[in-house]
């Protein structure tokens, strides 16, 4: 800053500077300073002196400033007060007082002009784009602002070396993700620029997922209610895709027509419709309209028109059509939206027929349309608008034709009045007094027409009553009847327009006009007249008229044949100025302007004289009218010969066309039972190749089921032979094994009265050791006392010992019985198995040899079956019964294996509880042994017999000796 203000000066220091001489020092500091500080206040110097010397600054710093965003990189601060000072010398956008100062045109040139130095070296370009890279605020907001007014100063030049930058499309593309709003929405902006008539960087933005951020940010912003940031972004998604039929097809199948519906989402309340919510939803409209334009291809339009139907926004549309409160030019470019949505789209247009206006009684929309259209007091646009909805409707669609002109035939319309129809409100506009109503009437009454002969014949028998007391006239009578009245001129323009639609293609209604003998005069003395440049557009279309009934008559008038009709006019016009006149139309300022596009678009309603698609008819039949008017009758009756034989020519394909129809459809038809017999057939084989593994998977079973058996069979031989040969041994048969049973019952009977008697022993030996005590303790006593006077109490006490020992040694000899009995029943069971039924193995045998005879003949059943199968396909009906047969065989077999299944698990049960109930006595004879140990009293096995007697002596001698 020191430095600036020394450039700058003082007052005291004497004269001050002048601007350039400041410039030039601050350029000079800046290239030759070697201090970073220094250069930043100088080009922070240069960046205030831009705007207001701006022209000085460009010349002089420019290549200084090129060169610090070169060199100075790594310092920020720099390089935002570089990139600012650029942005003021290429940009336009000056303020006002600077540009009442210079001219527009001056300053554009300007602008222009530094732009083109700076883009010279394409480096500088690609510099630039590298500095949009970095987040710094400082320096990625100025780059973005520089490149976008590059772009708006060269944009062809600056988009080449954008494109053929390597990323350079995709860096800019980084700019609508950057989290700062300012950023971003200059972002946008920038973008607008890029892409502006550019259909290669159109794709390479869209591919970048262009489509789903910017929807993205309308989202954010509230749609329609959002800010003029919402309004930028719609103009960009309008650069994408107007004329960019690769961009369409992507937004259409990345399923962004989808997201387009809560745009158009409106509150019931439309009061306080803002100016910026009126241009975002008029922008919104028109990207609708971009996605369905004529000038589309008609197989995008087609999809995009489906996709609009099916996803509601066509609904959405018609509900704000119908709506109150809208602004009118949003109702009105609603009515042009929805009439492109619709145009040439059968299923939009039965849908829009269907919609009816929330009034009461409800009525059609189309019915509230036309009542618009002609209403005088409407504006304008409106009606043009409504014009445009209606042709579209019309377009291409023969049963809304069929609609619209049956309600002016005489047998459809409301005799009670209550209602008013479309045909009704057409006539009403066809008759009116006023201009602009007649011409709009006709015109759409001509598209009820348009390429459709048979309501064209239809027509025809429309009556109307013109006054009371009058007979009625048809309708094109009351046409031709106006237009000799001499009414206005966009009147009869219209009038010409819609009879010569109605004429064109259709000999019967060429005979119905004829057969008013004043038609053709009037028409001849039209053409013939010396009238004014207004009148020379009537002249033509008259022209065009009297050349149709020249081209579609089918002489069935005397009067009125073609020959003759040709020599009126060589008589009372000429040939050469009938020619004339009929160019007056092609050559007219209105024809070319309205053979640009569908829709009617003038500029006042007095330039509202052509239609588009009168205007195909005229290119299609100013030819062949010049030619028919110049043939001889011998050229017309060759003419008329080569017809016939074409027309027989045609008679015949017709027929063999509807003759290969038939067919088509028969072979369509046979086709489709082919495909339903193939199925069925695969379903047929897929259900025999099922039950042939079923079948397969039985007879695994049944295999594995007889070997179990088989082994079964051999185990319980085994055991029967073994048992036999052992219950011989032993003496017992295994017709005794019931016996068994009963033996042990009564085996149990026993232990339990052994018990018993046990129990009863213990409390008597309770009671013997509580007297032999007493009288250990009283022996000496008496023996003092009394020393031979209790010799025989003691004998008999003795005694009574002696008897009980005897007794407890023959309990112990039975309870000795008992155990090797009950060993040996225990080895007799464990060879012997139980039975089920008292014929044991006889039973098993006999019920094996069933299952051997059922699993041969299973088995000769199945390699039937498989004969069957090889050799009869076609009955699938007797072989699905024979495998429903099979089935029920296999299932009565399975229920036989888990029967003996369960036999054997019974039998195993029983065995396991005998020997549970033998384990038991065991444990309680060696319970019963343990109690009689535990009362002193000894218990001795079979071996210790001897030992045990041995000892009872012993004790018996012991007790001679005590008693001597």
């Amino acid at each position: 800053m020191n430095f600036l203000r020394g450039v700058m000066g003082a007052q005291s220091a004497g004269p001050q500077p002048s601007g350039a001489e400041t410039i030039q020092k601050l350029c000079d500091r800046v290239a030759s300073s070697t201090l970073l500080d220094d250069r930043r206040d100088a080009v922070r110097a240069l960046k205030s002196l831009s705007k207001k010397y701006r022209l000085e600054v460009g010349i002089q710093a420019m290549p200084h400033l090129i060169h610090v965003l070169q060199t100075d990189r790594s310092d920020s601060e720099i390089i935002g007060y570089a990139l600012d000072t650029l942005y003021n010398i290429i940009s336009n956008d000056l303020e006002e007082e600077e540009q009442e100062e210079n001219s527009q045109k001056q300053v554009e040139d300007l602008g222009s002009q530094f732009t083109e130095i700076f883009i010279k070296q394409h480096e500088n370009v690609t510099l630039l784009l590298t500095y949009l890279e970095e987040f710094d605020f400082q320096v990625r907001w100025p780059g973005v602002k520089l490149l976008t007014a590059l772009l708006k100063q060269q944009g062809p030049q600056v988009q080449q070396i954008i494109l053929v930058s390597p990323m350079g499309v995709s860096r800019l593309m980084d700019l609508l993700a950057d989290s700062r709003e300012v950023i971003r929405n200059d972002g946008v902006l920038l973008l607008q620029q890029l892409t502006r008539s550019n259909a290669a960087i159109q794709k390479i933005v869209a591919f970048e997922n262009a489509f789903e951020r910017l929807l993205d940010i309308i989202t954010e912003e509230g749609n329609s209610d959002g800010g003029i940031v919402v309004e930028d972004c719609l103009l960009l998604l309008q650069n994408l895709l107007k004329n960019n039929n690769s961009n369409q097809n992507f937004f259409k199948e990345g399923s962004y027509i989808q997201r387009m519906k809560p745009w158009f989402e409106v509150s019931d309340d439309n009061a306080g419709w803002s100016a910026q919510k009126v241009t975002n939803l008029h922008l919104m409209l028109q990207l609708v309209r971009v996605l369905v334009s004529p000038t589309n291809p008609p197989g995008a339009t087609s999809s995009c028109q489906k996709a609009m139907f099916h996803c509601g926004l066509l609904q959405q549309l018609c509900t704000i059509l119908m709506a109150t409160g809208v602004p009118a030019d949003i109702l009105t470019e609603t009515i042009n939206t929805v009439s492109e949505v619709i145009r040439g789209c059968q299923i939009n247009q039965d849908y829009f027929a269907s919609v009816n206006a929330p009034s009461n009684p409800p009525r059609p929309a189309i019915v509230v349309l036309l009542m618009s259209m002609v209403n005088e007091r409407q504006p304008f646009v409106l009606r043009c608008a409504v014009l445009y909805c209606f042709q579209c409707f019309l377009y291409k669609n023969q049963k809304g034709q069929g609609e619209i002109v049956s309600t002016l035939l005489p047998s459809t319309i409301d005799a009670t009045g209550n209602s008013v129809s479309a045909g009704q409100l057409l006539c009403g506009g066809l008759f009116s007094t006023d201009s602009l109503s007649n011409w709009c009437a006709a015109v759409a009454l001509a598209h009820a027409l348009q390429e459709n002969a048979t309501l064209k014949e239809q027509l025809l028998r429309v009556q109307l009553a013109t006054s009371i007391g009058n007979p009625p006239v048809s309708l094109l009578q009351q046409c031709t009847n106006i237009l000799s009245q001499g009414s206005k001129v966009q009147t009869r323009v219209g009038l010409l327009m819609l009879l010569c639609t109605w004429l064109s293609n259709c000999p019967i209604a060429v005979t119905h006009f004829l057969h008013n003998s004043a038609n053709i005069p009037f028409l001849t003395g039209q053409i013939a007249e010396n009238l004014g440049e207004e009148e020379q557009l009537v002249q033509g279309l008259c022209a065009l008229l009297l050349g149709i009934s020249i081209y579609y008559n089918d002489n069935s008038l005397e009067n009125y044949k073609k020959e003759k009709l040709k020599q009126l006019i060589e008589k009372r016009i000429g040939k050469e100025n009938f020619i004339e006149k009929l160019g007056f139309i092609s050559k007219h300022e209105f024809y070319s302007r309205a053979a640009q596009k569908p829709q009617p678009s003038f500029s006042s309603p007095d330039h509202m004289m052509f239609d588009h698609e009168f205007t195909k008819l005229v290119k299609e039949l100013e030819g062949v009218i010049t030619k028919a008017v110049y043939k001889s009758s011998e050229e017309d009756k060759k003419e008329e010969e080569v017809k016939k034989s074409l027309e027989q020519h045609d008679n015949i394909v017709t027929h063999y066309k509807n003759v290969i129809r038939v067919q088509d459809q028969e072979l369509e038809e046979l086709k489709k039972q082919v495909e339903s017999l193939k199925m069925q057939n695969e379903q047929f084989q897929t259900t025999i190749t099922q039950q042939v593994s079923q079948i397969q998977q039985h007879k695994d079973q049944y295999n594995l089921l007889k070997v179990q058996l088989g082994a079964t069979a051999r185990k319980e031989n085994q055991h029967h032979t073994s048992h036999s040969d052992v219950a011989q041994m032993n003496g017992v048969q295994p017709e005794d094994i019931s016996k068994l049973r009963d033996e042990i019952e009564e085996w149990k009977h026993k232990l339990e009265l052994l018990q018993e008697q046990l129990k009863e022993k213990d409390s008597l030996i309770e009671t013997l050791k509580l007297p032999s005590v007493a009288g250990d303790t009283t022996e000496q006593s008496s023996q003092t006392n009394k020393p031979s006077g209790g010799r025989e109490a003691d004998n008999e006490l003795y005694k009574e010992m002696e008897t009980l020992r005897s007794k407890i040694q023959s309990q112990s000899s039975d309870i000795n019985k008992l155990q090797t009995e009950n060993q040996e029943l225990l080895q007799k069971l464990s060879l012997t198995p139980v039975p089920v039924s008292g014929d044991g193995g006889t039973v098993v045998v006999s019920k094996t040899a069933d299952l051997d005879g059922k699993l041969s003949t299973l088995l000769q059943e199945t390699k039937e079956l498989k004969n069957e199968l090889a050799s009869l396909s076609e009955e699938k009906a007797s072989l699905k019964s024979q495998l429903d047969s099979s089935n029920s065989t296999v299932a009565i077999l399975q229920n036989e294996k888990t029967k003996l299944q369960q036999e054997l698990a019974e039998s195993k049960k029983e065995q396991d509880d005998l020997l549970v109930l033998l384990a038991d006595q065991d444990q309680k004879i060696i319970a019963l042994k343990n109690k009689l140990k535990h009362l002193g009293e000894p218990v001795e096995d079979e071996d210790d017999t001897e030992s045990g007697d041995q000892g009872e002596d012993d004790e018996e001698e012991d007790g001679e000796e005590e008693e001597d």
